[in-house]
């Protein structure tokens, strides 16, 4: 199987720039992305207007609604939803902090919280799966004759691209998600998720397998170095977390084909 890395992965960034419709293009806000508008902030409505939950039932029952104190407005999307939550972790730490809290700040329902997640421990990891399937398919646009390694570097990189205004929100994410130890459980059934893509990448490339060694093995290195890069990223404040997955996944790659020649 090819390994071996290329200089700067020339074909597979071609190919992403061709292939905006096949899946290179992102389209919405990344799982890292914030949101602008804070929806669930104290806002006042409108002079005699009630609060939203008994706007509606008076609404249902075919009532005039009746004047109301302010509220809070409640979210609108999955993103605002998980401000209000990063607000809450951050002031009361995230063990102590409730789903019942969570959708009280949000201006929301318990049941409403779980149409947008199935737990609070889906919170940091914002619309994860989503961005799985576009590196799915960002690693399956890259060109057939790009070196297995650098295609997985360019996605990997890719994947996990912040723009600057960006960055202390994804600051804040990592944190919680690699230093908060009641979520590491759960985490290693996200992290069986992004591996079950590099994983899947590479027994096509190879021909074998998913769950074959080699796949495997290269799905959990691919990983293994991702994971160091965020630890070097979030103890460095200057520190440019792309530049550091580069060079991470370039290393890798040549530890793979050094020992694929020594073979």
């Amino acid at each position: 199987m090819t390994l071996r890395a290329d200089s700067n992965g020339t074909e597979c960034h071609t190919a992403r720039a061709r292939a905006g419709a096949a899946g290179f293009a992102r389209r919405g806000a990344p799982w890292h992305a914030p949101v602008v508008v804070r929806a669930y902030e104290m806002q006042a409505p409108a002079a005699g207007a009630p609060a939203p939950d008994a706007a509606a039932a008076a609404s249902r029952r075919g009532a005039a609604p009746a004047a109301g104190r302010a509220g809070r407005r409640r979210v609108t999307s999955r993103a605002e939803l998980e401000h209000a939550a990063f607000d809450l972790f951050g002031r009361q730490g995230f063990e102590r902090t409730t789903v019942d809290d969570i959708a009280a700040a949000a201006g929301i329902g318990r049941r409403t919280f779980f149409r947008y997640f199935p737990s609070k421990n889906d919170v940091p990891w914002g619309d994860f799966d989503a961005e799985l399937e576009r590196m799915r398919a960002r690693l399956k646009a890259c060109p057939p004759l790009t070196p297995l390694m650098d295609a997985i570097r360019v996605a990997v990189v890719d994947f996990n691209r912040i723009a600057p205004e960006q960055i202390g929100w994804h600051r804040r994410r990592m944190e919680l998600i690699l230093r908060t130890p009641a979520l590491q459980a759960h985490s290693t059934l996200r992290y069986a998720a992004w591996r079950a893509v590099i994983a899947e990448f590479a027994g096509e490339r190879t021909g074998q397998p998913p769950d074959a060694l080699a796949p495997r093995t290269v799905a959990y290195a691919a990983l293994g170095v991702a994971v160091a890069a965020y630890e070097q990223w979030l103890e460095t404040d200057d520190a440019d977390l792309s530049d550091l997955l580069d060079r991470a996944m370039r290393e890798l790659a040549a530890a793979f084909a050094d020992s694929h020649a020594d073979r």
